[in-house]
Order: structure tokens, then sequence, then C-alpha cells
């Protein structure tokens, strides 16, 4: 059910909500959460969708924040649609969306203030352009936890770069969510024998691929131990992570990726395997980072002492023949 509400005002969607509920029997009783998502006119359906789809897991109340973005003018003057989706149009949540114009799109905490669930935790999402300062923009100051996504800004390193000097408990990334598994695959691979220390690592992938920063980082804060961060080409222009290299002293383990969601791992002594792992959707890394409500302490220290010193280590260095993350 889609109910539209041009030219209106926080009151009367409030309102309107209500009388749905009345109306209709639907409840938010069972909402944990409120999401909030800042985006641009005419980019809010993807990400919608991606809410829709983790709110099954995640129950909750999404309010989208349609601005034509800073600097931008507008033709329709000052005035706020509205557009309230429910049931079979909003998976398990309800589904609020502002399209501010003109002066109203300044004021985005006083836009969703009226519409937050009571008492329940707030979590504020920019899947495009991040503000300068997410912890003290209007939304972040309102949100127990501030997601962004480094890959979609116009310089991703220079973001995350930027973010390590600005981290604030509580901010976290798409690019850090994309590692999970490529960490889960590293830290099963060294839980088992031979137990031989690691004397060395390097970390290759696309140049604009902030995923391949932040593993890097990682390793460096876990192997305690400089890591090599080797920016490469891909045959086919793809970006992201392209492969990791663990030597030892009885032989290097390599985990590349040999097709667009397969690694291979190479061990020594040991015959090659090929591992699934895909590059993460949009909706796999929300419903993660949703898990939690409490700051990413790992991701906090990874960025904030980890990646601080990561850009000693890159290697501008190109090698044509390694895959897509």
């Amino acid at each position: 059910m889609i109910v539209d509400l041009p030219d209106t005002t926080t009151s009367r969607i409030s309102k309107t909500l209500v009388k749905i509920r009345e109306e209709g029997g639907a409840v938010a009783l069972g909402r944990v959460l409120t999401l909030v998502i800042s985006t641009s006119l005419g980019h809010e359906e993807e990400a919608i969708e991606a809410a829709n789809d983790a709110s099954r897991e995640h129950p909750m109340r999404v309010i989208v924040i349609s601005t034509a973005g800073s600097g931008a003018t507008s033709d329709e003057g000052t005035r706020l649609d509205a557009q309230i989706r429910v049931g079979g149009d909003a998976g398990a949540s309800e589904v609020i969306v502002l399209k501010a114009h003109g002066e109203m799109s300044r004021d985005e905490e006083g836009l969703v203030t009226g519409l937050l669930l009571p008492d329940a935790p707030v979590v504020a999402w920019w899947p495009g352009e991040a503000p300068d300062v997410v912890s003290t923009s209007p939304l972040g100051r309102i949100a127990q936890r501030r997601i962004t996504d480094a890959a979609a800004q116009p310089d991703p390193r220079r973001f995350l770069e930027h973010l390590s000097s600005t981290y604030a408990p509580g901010d976290t990334d798409f690019a850090w969510t994309r590692l999970t598994l490529w960490r889960a695959q590293l830290a099963a691979v060294l839980d088992q024998p031979p137990f031989e220390p690691i004397l060395a690592a390097n970390v290759h992938g696309a140049e604009a691929s902030p995923s391949t920063s932040l593993l890097a980082a990682w390793l460096r804060l876990q192997l305690e131990l400089p890591v090599e961060h080797t920016i490469t080409e891909s045959p086919v222009g793809s970006s992201g992570i392209h492969g990791v290299v663990l030597n030892r002293a009885s032989g290097d383990i390599e985990l590349e990726r040999s097709q667009p969601n397969i690694v291979t791992l190479v061990q020594p002594g040991q015959p090659t395997h090929d591992i699934s792992l895909p590059r993460r959707s949009m909706r796999e890394c929300l419903a993660e980072e949703l898990r939690r409500l409490d700051p990413d302490d790992l991701f906090g220290h990874v960025i904030t002492h980890g990646f601080s010193v990561s850009g000693d280590d890159v290697d501008t260095s190109t090698k044509v023949g390694k895959g897509p993350e």
C-alpha cells in the first residue's frame, strides 16, 4: 500500500501513519529501530530496496530524506512531498519517503524528529555522498550508528583518510563490511597447521578500492608487521580486492581472485582450493551493520591506528591479470 502526500508537513505524515494503523491493522510495536537514509533526489529506490530486504531480519521504520543536494536549486520552491509505504511495498518495515525542496531540505534533523519511533535506536545511512563529518552532521547527532560507503565517494581513499581523523564511536563504512568474508577466510587459513609466524604480507587490489586499504590496515594490526599494499590492474578493469599473499618459512599462502565470485587458495603441500567469495551486496552489508547497535570497536581501532599509516606502504606499480572483487 502506497499513500502519497504532496506538499505536506511532518504533522500530517504522523497523523496519516496513525490512521493507516487504525484502519489497516498495521502495528509499529515490533519495530526494533529507525533507519534514516539520506540520499539525493532520484536515487532513493536502490536504498529503499536494500532496506526492505534487510527489514525481514530487522523490522524497522525507514525514513528516507531525499534532497537536491548542497548547492543545487529546485524549481519546486520550498515544499515537502511525502510518500508512505506499508505492507507488501515495504517488506517487514514501514517506509516514509520525504522529498524536500528549497529551504526545507536544510533541516534534515527537524524533518525526521517527529517521525522517529519512541524509545528505539536510530541508525543513519548515507548510501551516496556523505557529509564532511558524519558524527556532527544533523542526522549523525541523533544516531547511535552512522553508516557511510567510501566506494560511493568521489575519492574513496581520501574519504577513508578523512574518516580516520574524524572518527567517532558509532561510525562505520561498507568498505569494512565488505571485508567480513575475506577476514573470515584468512583467519581460517591461519588457524590450520603449520602454525608458523607470518614473515611478510602483501595485499593487492584496484586503486579505487577502499576495502583493499582497510584489509591491509587490519592485517598490519593483527600480524604486527608491515603489510605491503600494491595497486594492481584487472584485465577487465574491475575494482576491488585482487588477492592476499602471506609469506612463511615453509612457503607462501596465496588467496587470489580467479573469477568474479571465486578465489583460489594455494598453500604449500596442500591441494589448490576454489572458494566461493562473492562481492557482498548492499542488502547484505546493511543487514550485517544493523545486527549491532553498539560501536564497532575493531573498525574504530583499524581506521584510527592501522589505516593512518597504511599509506606509507602503497606501491602504485601495476600487475595485469588479477581478477575483480
